[in-house]
């Protein structure tokens, strides 16, 4: 399952918007139009599979911070709604299931909340009407698929209440006990009675945004890392080193990482030394081929590429990455050899990528086949050009 389609509401300048997802999706803008808030909608989703969305919230201000402050109708609450819809790659079903969860105010009334924490009002998992995985066993012709005419709801919140559905079709209630700041997702623990719920969280929880890949001198990807095989690059970086010398070492194949460094740095290897018990790296310039340059003694822009390629090209890659303005501290020169990685790295798993960078931008449109997304402002909320009302866009038609 990748994610196809996600719509945001009412999520600081997003007012509502819905649109489509593909394998690689780029969105490119100038600063203060709101890709940060489109990056941001997949965070706190991800944060509602984990339990902790109210959390992330309160830590960007809470509601009064988050919510939509442009114009309402009258009547209308303050509330913010969140939306994923995942489905096959391959685009022979639309929307295979509909994650769904609305956050507004506690209010001075709520019995189980502070006043100004943000609460849970609904939440649902759904399969859509139409198709549907009937089961998870893939038999030749693909995953089985169901026809149906109505939604049906695999996981509900009410109130207090989690209900899911079960593999015999029965809805059953797990827990009656929910703070009104818990998402069902995040306290949803039966794999067995229900796996395909468990397996749309474990996806969900198993996404990777990289915007925080830090170069100063204190940063985690100066750091050595302790000696543990590491198939995935943490978020912040901190396993840089291990992830290299699982390829090299445990993998026994560098092929990719080694084309992705001779691309952006004709001449010059990666030096990787057995681990002991930290693993460490370093890199060899031609016009110092007897120099071995120590993470710490990197450039900003060479140590963050490299911290890209970790990220893009591990032994074992996420089921979603999302990169924020990866160009950050890189030299133009650089930008081609990323959009090659990036590329590369879509072939084996779902990215999505917010850039103000054209030159990017276009590389990746050159090299992968796609057409970026300019995001805009539009009447104080943020759009992105030949979007329709309906969520799709002008040149799909």
């Amino acid at each position: 399952m990748i994610v196809r389609e996600i719509h945001a509401a009412n999520y600081r300048s997003l007012r509502s918007i819905r649109f489509p997802t593909e394998r690689l999706t780029v969105f490119v803008g100038a600063n203060g139009v709101g890709k940060t808030n489109l990056y941001r909608s997949l965070q706190l989703l991800q944060a509602s599979a984990a339990g902790t969305l109210s959390h992330e919230l309160a830590t960007e201000g809470g509601m009064e911070s988050a919510a939509w402050t442009g114009k309402r109708r009258v009547g209308e609450p303050m509330r913010i709604t969140l939306q994923a819809g995942f489905g096959e790659p391959a685009g022979k079903v639309d929307i295979a299931y509909s994650y769904r969860i609305a956050i507004g105010f506690a209010g001075t009334g709520a019995p189980d909340a502070f006043p100004l924490e943000p609460q849970i009002r609904e939440e649902v998992l759904l399969n859509p009407p139409g198709v549907f995985p009937l089961e998870s066993q893939v038999k030749e012709e693909g995953v089985l698929f169901h026809h149906r005419s109505r939604a049906t709801k695999l996981l509900e919140r009410r109130g207090p209440s989690l209900l899911a559905r079960d593999t015999d079709d029965r809805r059953i209630e797990l827990r009656r006990d929910l703070l009104p700041s818990e998402t069902a997702l995040g306290a949803f623990d039966e794999p067995q009675r229900f796996p395909e719920i468990h397996d749309l969280k474990r996806t969900m929880l198993d996404w990777r945004f990289y915007h925080s890949l830090r170069t100063d001198a204190d940063a985690p990807l100066r750091r050595p890392s302790l000696a543990v095989a590491s198939p995935t690059m943490a978020s912040d970086g901190s396993n840089l080193a291990a992830v290299f010398a699982t390829l090299l070492y445990i993998r026994g194949d560098t092929a990719d990482l080694d084309t992705a460094i001779s691309d952006a740095f004709p001449g010059a290897s990666l030096e990787m030394p057995l681990p002991g018990r930290v693993a460490t790296f370093g890199m060899v310039f031609p016009d110092h081929p007897k120099r071995v340059f120590q993470a710490p003694e990197l450039s900003d822009g060479t140590l963050r590429y490299l911290a890209l390629a970790g990220a893009l090209l591990a032994l074992r890659l996420p089921a979603f990455i999302a990169l924020n303005e990866p160009e950050s501290s890189l030299h133009p020169d650089l930008l081609e050899p990323l959009a090659r990685l990036i590329v590369k790295a879509s072939e084996r798993t779902q990215i999505w990528l917010v850039t103000h960078s054209e030159r990017l931008a276009a590389a990746l449109a050159k090299h992968g086949g796609i057409e970026p997304r300019a995001v805009i402002k539009k009447d104080g909320e943020t759009w992105i050009e030949g979007l329709k009302s309906f969520g799709r866009f002008e040149d799909d038609d």
